[in-house]
Protein backbone atom coordinates (compact mmCIF):
# COMPACT_ATOMS: atom_id res chain seq x y z
CA UNK A 1 0.00 0.00 0.00
CA UNK A 2 1.50 3.26 -1.31
CA UNK A 3 1.50 6.37 1.33
CA UNK A 4 -0.41 8.94 0.70
CA UNK A 5 1.40 11.82 -0.83
CA UNK A 6 1.08 14.54 1.62
CA UNK A 7 3.45 12.01 3.59
CA UNK A 8 5.36 11.19 1.13
CA UNK A 9 6.94 14.55 0.80
CA UNK A 10 7.45 15.14 4.28
CA UNK A 11 10.24 12.35 3.41
CA UNK A 12 11.04 13.77 -0.21
CA UNK A 13 11.30 17.69 1.07
CA UNK A 14 12.76 17.70 4.56
CA UNK A 15 15.51 20.08 3.10
CA UNK A 16 12.90 22.39 2.02
CA UNK A 17 9.24 24.03 3.43
CA UNK A 18 6.99 24.28 -0.06
CA UNK A 19 4.32 27.12 0.31
CA UNK A 20 2.02 24.73 1.47
CA UNK A 21 3.19 21.15 2.74
CA UNK A 22 -0.48 19.59 3.47
CA UNK A 23 -2.66 20.78 0.36
CA UNK A 24 -5.88 20.61 -0.35
CA UNK A 25 -6.82 17.59 -2.15
CA UNK A 26 -8.69 18.96 -5.03
CA UNK A 27 -7.56 17.84 -8.07
CA UNK A 28 -6.80 20.90 -10.73
CA UNK A 29 -8.47 20.65 -14.44
CA UNK A 30 -5.49 21.05 -15.95
CA UNK A 31 -4.38 17.95 -14.33
CA UNK A 32 -2.99 14.97 -16.19
CA UNK A 33 -4.95 12.24 -16.74
CA UNK A 34 -4.27 9.16 -14.25
CA UNK A 35 -2.69 11.65 -11.99
CA UNK A 36 -3.67 13.35 -8.72
CA UNK A 37 -2.86 17.19 -8.54
CA UNK A 38 -2.94 19.11 -5.73
CA UNK A 39 -3.82 22.72 -5.69
CA UNK A 40 -2.20 25.84 -3.23
CA UNK A 41 1.27 23.85 -3.55
CA UNK A 42 1.48 22.42 -6.84
CA UNK A 43 2.10 19.08 -6.32
CA UNK A 44 1.61 16.55 -8.84
CA UNK A 45 1.50 12.41 -8.23
CA UNK A 46 2.20 10.25 -11.04
CA UNK A 47 3.47 7.69 -9.17
CA UNK A 48 2.72 3.96 -10.67
CA UNK A 49 0.57 5.13 -13.50
CA UNK A 50 1.70 3.08 -16.33
CA UNK A 51 3.47 5.80 -18.17
CA UNK A 52 5.67 4.88 -21.16
CA UNK A 53 6.15 9.00 -21.40
CA UNK A 54 6.57 11.77 -19.27
CA UNK A 55 2.75 13.25 -19.09
CA UNK A 56 1.58 16.38 -21.85
CA UNK A 57 -0.46 18.75 -20.30
CA UNK A 58 1.48 19.34 -16.96
CA UNK A 59 0.63 22.26 -15.03
CA UNK A 60 3.13 25.41 -15.46
CA UNK A 61 3.26 26.08 -11.91
CA UNK A 62 4.47 22.59 -10.69
CA UNK A 63 6.47 22.64 -8.12
CA UNK A 64 6.70 18.82 -7.29
CA UNK A 65 6.47 16.19 -9.63
CA UNK A 66 6.11 12.56 -8.59
CA UNK A 67 6.69 10.15 -11.67
CA UNK A 68 8.04 7.28 -10.03
CA UNK A 69 7.18 3.66 -11.13
CA UNK A 70 6.46 4.04 -14.04
CA UNK A 71 7.52 2.63 -17.57
CA UNK A 72 9.18 5.36 -18.88
CA UNK A 73 12.56 3.88 -20.40
CA UNK A 74 13.44 6.63 -21.88
CA UNK A 75 13.51 10.43 -21.30
CA UNK A 76 13.53 12.38 -24.67
CA UNK A 77 14.53 15.90 -25.25
CA UNK A 78 12.80 18.70 -24.02
CA UNK A 79 10.45 16.17 -21.69
CA UNK A 80 9.95 18.58 -19.18
CA UNK A 81 9.49 22.22 -21.38
CA UNK A 82 7.24 24.79 -19.53
CA UNK A 83 8.47 23.37 -16.09
CA UNK A 84 10.11 26.34 -14.88
CA UNK A 85 8.64 26.19 -11.60
CA UNK A 86 10.17 22.60 -10.62
CA UNK A 87 11.90 22.19 -7.55
CA UNK A 88 11.66 18.67 -6.91
CA UNK A 89 11.73 15.75 -9.66
CA UNK A 90 11.52 12.12 -8.55
CA UNK A 91 12.14 9.32 -11.43
CA UNK A 92 12.82 6.48 -9.30
CA UNK A 93 12.10 2.97 -10.15
CA UNK A 94 10.98 4.04 -13.77
CA UNK A 95 12.69 1.21 -15.94
CA UNK A 96 15.04 4.20 -17.13
CA UNK A 97 17.64 2.98 -19.13
CA UNK A 98 18.84 6.38 -21.60
CA UNK A 99 18.38 10.06 -21.02
CA UNK A 100 18.08 11.82 -24.85
CA UNK A 101 20.40 15.35 -24.65
CA UNK A 102 18.73 18.11 -23.09
CA UNK A 103 16.63 15.76 -21.17
CA UNK A 104 16.33 18.60 -18.92
CA UNK A 105 16.00 21.92 -20.79
CA UNK A 106 14.53 24.32 -18.80
CA UNK A 107 15.21 23.27 -15.08
CA UNK A 108 16.80 25.84 -14.64
CA UNK A 109 15.35 26.20 -11.08
CA UNK A 110 15.14 22.53 -9.99
CA UNK A 111 16.76 21.78 -6.51
CA UNK A 112 16.33 17.71 -6.66
CA UNK A 113 16.51 14.78 -8.61
CA UNK A 114 16.28 11.39 -7.89
CA UNK A 115 16.88 8.91 -10.67
CA UNK A 116 17.47 6.16 -8.36
CA UNK A 117 16.64 2.47 -8.98
CA UNK A 118 16.57 2.34 -12.65
CA UNK A 119 18.54 1.14 -15.47
CA UNK A 120 21.09 4.17 -16.61
CA UNK A 121 24.57 2.83 -17.81
CA UNK A 122 25.60 6.14 -18.84
CA UNK A 123 24.87 10.06 -18.60
CA UNK A 124 24.75 12.33 -21.92
CA UNK A 125 27.55 14.81 -21.97
CA UNK A 126 25.34 17.71 -21.31
CA UNK A 127 23.07 16.12 -18.35
CA UNK A 128 24.06 19.19 -16.01
CA UNK A 129 23.50 21.89 -18.71
CA UNK A 130 20.38 23.09 -17.48
CA UNK A 131 20.61 21.79 -13.64
CA UNK A 132 22.93 24.94 -12.52
CA UNK A 133 20.57 25.42 -9.34
CA UNK A 134 20.28 21.56 -8.44
CA UNK A 135 21.38 20.27 -4.60
CA UNK A 136 20.84 16.98 -4.70
CA UNK A 137 21.44 14.30 -7.20
CA UNK A 138 20.72 10.99 -6.82
CA UNK A 139 21.62 7.87 -9.44
CA UNK A 140 21.95 4.75 -6.67
CA UNK A 141 21.12 1.73 -7.94
CA UNK A 142 21.44 1.85 -11.65
CA UNK A 143 24.23 0.21 -13.92
CA UNK A 144 26.73 3.34 -14.57
CA UNK A 145 29.57 1.79 -15.85
CA UNK A 146 31.48 5.45 -16.57
CA UNK A 147 30.87 9.02 -15.39
CA UNK A 148 31.97 11.54 -18.09
CA UNK A 149 34.33 14.41 -17.17
CA UNK A 150 31.56 16.89 -18.62
CA UNK A 151 28.64 15.21 -17.09
CA UNK A 152 29.12 17.37 -13.93
CA UNK A 153 30.50 20.40 -14.87
CA UNK A 154 27.42 22.74 -14.50
CA UNK A 155 26.33 21.38 -10.79
CA UNK A 156 27.68 24.59 -8.93
CA UNK A 157 25.55 24.46 -6.17
CA UNK A 158 24.87 20.56 -5.38
CA UNK A 159 25.24 19.51 -2.14
CA UNK A 160 24.85 15.89 -2.36
CA UNK A 161 25.62 13.34 -4.94
CA UNK A 162 24.93 9.57 -4.39
CA UNK A 163 26.71 7.35 -7.02
CA UNK A 164 26.20 4.29 -4.67
CA UNK A 165 25.35 0.64 -5.89
CA UNK A 166 26.30 1.33 -9.35
CA UNK A 167 29.35 -0.37 -11.45
CA UNK A 168 31.53 2.48 -11.26
CA UNK A 169 35.42 0.69 -12.03
CA UNK A 170 36.73 4.33 -11.58
CA UNK A 171 36.89 7.73 -10.87
CA UNK A 172 39.04 9.66 -13.39
CA UNK A 173 40.88 13.10 -13.16
CA UNK A 174 38.70 15.99 -12.87
CA UNK A 175 35.52 14.09 -12.80
CA UNK A 176 34.08 16.25 -9.76
CA UNK A 177 36.11 19.31 -10.24
CA UNK A 178 33.04 21.97 -10.72
CA UNK A 179 31.20 20.54 -7.35
CA UNK A 180 32.93 23.30 -5.13
CA UNK A 181 29.75 23.13 -2.46
CA UNK A 182 29.79 19.27 -2.66
CA UNK A 183 29.40 18.30 0.64
CA UNK A 184 28.39 14.59 0.51
CA UNK A 185 29.73 11.61 -2.01
CA UNK A 186 28.13 8.58 -1.59
CA UNK A 187 30.63 5.98 -3.95
CA UNK A 188 30.02 2.72 -1.93
CA UNK A 189 29.18 -0.61 -3.36
CA UNK A 190 30.71 0.32 -6.95
CA UNK A 191 33.70 -1.47 -8.08
CA UNK A 192 36.77 1.20 -7.57
CA UNK A 193 39.95 -0.73 -7.42
CA UNK A 194 42.14 2.39 -6.32
CA UNK A 195 41.49 6.24 -5.43
CA UNK A 196 43.39 8.10 -7.82
CA UNK A 197 45.25 11.33 -7.39
CA UNK A 198 43.59 13.85 -8.80
CA UNK A 199 39.98 12.19 -8.53
CA UNK A 200 39.51 14.46 -5.47
CA UNK A 201 40.75 17.39 -6.48
CA UNK A 202 38.37 20.84 -5.92
CA UNK A 203 36.32 19.43 -3.65
CA UNK A 204 37.05 21.78 -0.54
CA UNK A 205 33.57 21.29 1.26
CA UNK A 206 33.61 17.42 1.22
CA UNK A 207 32.50 16.01 4.68
CA UNK A 208 31.53 12.78 3.67
CA UNK A 209 33.21 10.40 1.44
CA UNK A 210 31.47 7.15 1.41
CA UNK A 211 33.52 4.18 -0.29
CA UNK A 212 32.37 1.44 1.13
CA UNK A 213 32.61 -2.15 -0.23
CA UNK A 214 34.15 -1.55 -3.85
CA UNK A 215 37.96 -3.51 -4.54
CA UNK A 216 40.37 -0.83 -3.20
CA UNK A 217 43.48 -2.17 -2.82
CA UNK A 218 45.67 1.07 -3.29
CA UNK A 219 45.16 5.02 -2.33
CA UNK A 220 47.66 7.08 -4.53
CA UNK A 221 49.81 9.41 -2.57
CA UNK A 222 48.08 13.07 -1.62
CA UNK A 223 44.63 11.45 -3.37
CA UNK A 224 43.18 12.76 -0.07
CA UNK A 225 44.95 16.14 0.65
CA UNK A 226 42.86 17.98 -1.16
CA UNK A 227 39.51 17.61 1.11
CA UNK A 228 40.42 20.05 3.54
CA UNK A 229 37.18 19.49 5.33
CA UNK A 230 36.61 15.71 5.28
CA UNK A 231 34.91 14.65 8.65
CA UNK A 232 34.01 10.84 7.04
CA UNK A 233 36.27 8.75 5.59
CA UNK A 234 34.75 5.42 4.67
CA UNK A 235 37.17 2.72 4.07
CA UNK A 236 35.65 -0.33 5.00
CA UNK A 237 35.00 -3.63 3.12
CA UNK A 238 37.58 -3.11 0.62
CA UNK A 239 40.70 -4.85 -0.72
CA UNK A 240 43.52 -3.38 1.63
CA UNK A 241 46.31 -5.13 2.59
CA UNK A 242 48.99 -2.53 3.67
CA UNK A 243 48.59 1.35 4.49
CA UNK A 244 51.27 3.62 4.53
CA UNK A 245 51.12 6.57 6.83
CA UNK A 246 51.37 9.40 4.41
CA UNK A 247 47.49 8.31 2.85
CA UNK A 248 46.19 10.02 5.88
CA UNK A 249 48.83 12.29 7.03
CA UNK A 250 48.32 14.69 4.32
CA UNK A 251 44.49 14.90 5.62
CA UNK A 252 44.59 18.84 7.11
CA UNK A 253 41.39 18.67 8.77
CA UNK A 254 40.24 19.31 12.27
CA UNK A 255 38.77 16.23 12.64
CA UNK A 256 38.01 13.20 10.49
CA UNK A 257 36.59 9.83 11.31
CA UNK A 258 37.96 6.34 9.66
CA UNK A 259 35.87 3.45 8.78
CA UNK A 260 38.98 0.74 7.93
CA UNK A 261 37.50 -3.01 9.04
CA UNK A 262 36.42 -5.33 6.59
CA UNK A 263 39.72 -5.38 4.83
CA UNK A 264 41.94 -8.57 4.40
CA UNK A 265 44.70 -7.36 6.57
CA UNK A 266 48.17 -8.29 5.97
CA UNK A 267 49.44 -7.90 9.89
CA UNK A 268 53.25 -7.58 10.19
CA UNK A 269 55.28 -5.48 12.21
CA UNK A 270 55.03 -2.37 9.08
CA UNK A 271 51.64 -2.51 9.50
CA UNK A 272 51.12 -1.93 13.44
CA UNK A 273 53.63 0.94 12.65
CA UNK A 274 51.36 2.66 10.47
CA UNK A 275 48.57 1.90 12.78
CA UNK A 276 50.26 3.00 15.54
CA UNK A 277 50.86 6.52 13.63
CA UNK A 278 47.82 7.65 13.02
CA UNK A 279 46.36 6.58 16.35
CA UNK A 280 48.39 8.84 17.87
CA UNK A 281 47.83 11.97 15.41
CA UNK A 282 44.75 13.92 17.37
CA UNK A 283 42.85 14.85 14.08
CA UNK A 284 42.37 11.25 12.98
CA UNK A 285 40.02 8.90 14.17
CA UNK A 286 39.66 5.45 13.38
CA UNK A 287 36.51 4.32 14.77
CA UNK A 288 36.54 0.91 13.94
CA UNK A 289 39.77 0.22 14.61
CA UNK A 290 39.08 -2.82 17.28
CA UNK A 291 37.24 -4.65 14.33
CA UNK A 292 40.07 -4.26 11.97
CA UNK A 293 41.19 -7.81 11.51
CA UNK A 294 43.85 -10.07 10.33
CA UNK A 295 43.84 -11.82 6.77
CA UNK A 296 47.63 -12.76 7.22
CA UNK A 297 49.67 -14.46 8.19
CA UNK A 298 47.53 -17.50 8.54
CA UNK A 299 48.37 -18.09 12.00
CA UNK A 300 46.41 -14.99 13.03
CA UNK A 301 43.44 -14.79 10.69
CA UNK A 302 40.32 -13.64 11.89
CA UNK A 303 42.27 -12.19 15.46
CA UNK A 304 42.10 -8.37 15.84
CA UNK A 305 45.09 -6.27 15.31
CA UNK A 306 44.30 -4.19 18.47
CA UNK A 307 44.64 -7.85 20.49
CA UNK A 308 48.22 -8.77 18.35
CA UNK A 309 49.72 -5.40 17.46
CA UNK A 310 51.63 -5.32 20.31
CA UNK A 311 53.09 -9.08 19.80
CA UNK A 312 53.46 -8.12 16.53
CA UNK A 313 56.85 -6.52 16.67
CA UNK A 314 58.14 -8.62 19.77
CA UNK A 315 59.40 -11.48 17.79
CA UNK A 316 60.11 -9.27 14.77
CA UNK A 317 62.07 -6.66 17.61
CA UNK A 318 63.93 -10.01 19.16
CA UNK A 319 64.65 -11.95 16.01
CA UNK A 320 66.43 -8.46 15.16
CA UNK A 321 67.89 -8.37 18.39
CA UNK A 322 69.42 -11.36 18.05
CA UNK A 323 70.94 -11.03 14.61
CA UNK A 324 72.40 -7.62 15.67
CA UNK A 325 73.79 -9.82 18.73
CA UNK A 326 75.26 -12.53 16.62
CA UNK A 327 76.76 -10.31 14.38
CA UNK A 328 78.33 -8.16 17.53
CA UNK A 329 79.78 -11.03 18.86
CA UNK A 330 81.15 -12.23 15.46
CA UNK A 331 82.53 -9.01 14.84
CA UNK A 332 83.95 -9.10 18.19
CA UNK A 333 85.39 -12.50 18.08
CA UNK A 334 87.33 -11.94 14.59
CA UNK A 335 88.72 -8.59 15.97
CA UNK A 336 89.91 -10.51 19.07
CA UNK A 337 91.35 -13.39 16.64
CA UNK A 338 93.15 -10.22 14.60
CA UNK A 339 94.72 -8.96 17.20
CA UNK A 340 95.89 -12.25 18.55
CA UNK A 341 97.23 -13.24 15.61
CA UNK A 342 99.25 -9.80 14.88
CA UNK A 343 100.61 -10.00 18.61
CA UNK A 344 101.62 -13.52 17.44
CA UNK A 345 103.37 -12.07 14.12
CA UNK A 346 104.92 -9.21 15.80
CA UNK A 347 106.76 -11.84 18.53
CA UNK A 348 108.08 -14.02 15.63
CA UNK A 349 109.15 -10.56 14.05
CA UNK A 350 111.13 -9.31 16.97
CA UNK A 351 112.89 -13.15 17.89
CA UNK A 352 113.93 -13.41 14.02
CA UNK A 353 115.61 -10.18 14.28
CA UNK A 354 117.17 -10.77 17.54
CA UNK A 355 118.53 -13.84 16.15
CA UNK A 356 119.43 -12.17 13.28
CA UNK A 357 122.01 -9.54 15.33
CA UNK A 358 123.52 -12.11 17.82
CA UNK A 359 124.93 -14.34 14.63
CA UNK A 360 126.48 -10.80 13.21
Amino acid sequence: MRPPFPALLVFLLAFHSPPSLFPTAVCSPSCPQRCNCYEHADLVDCRDRGFERVPGALPHGTWLLELGGNNLSEIGPRAFTGLWSLRVLVLTNSQIQEMQPQAFFSLSFLEKLDLSWNQLTSLPVDFSSSLSALKELRLEHNSLQLISGNSFEHLDNLEKLDLSHNQLAAVGSGVFRGLSRLRQLYLHNNRLSAVQQGSMDMLPGLEVLQLSNNNISHIENNALAPLYSLAVLALDGNDLHHLKFKTFICLHTTATHIQLSGNPWNCDCDLHRVFSKILHVRHLHINDYHNVTCQDPPQLAGASLAWVDSRLCVAETATVLVITGTVLVTVAAALVMAERNRKRNSGKNWDTESQNQTNT
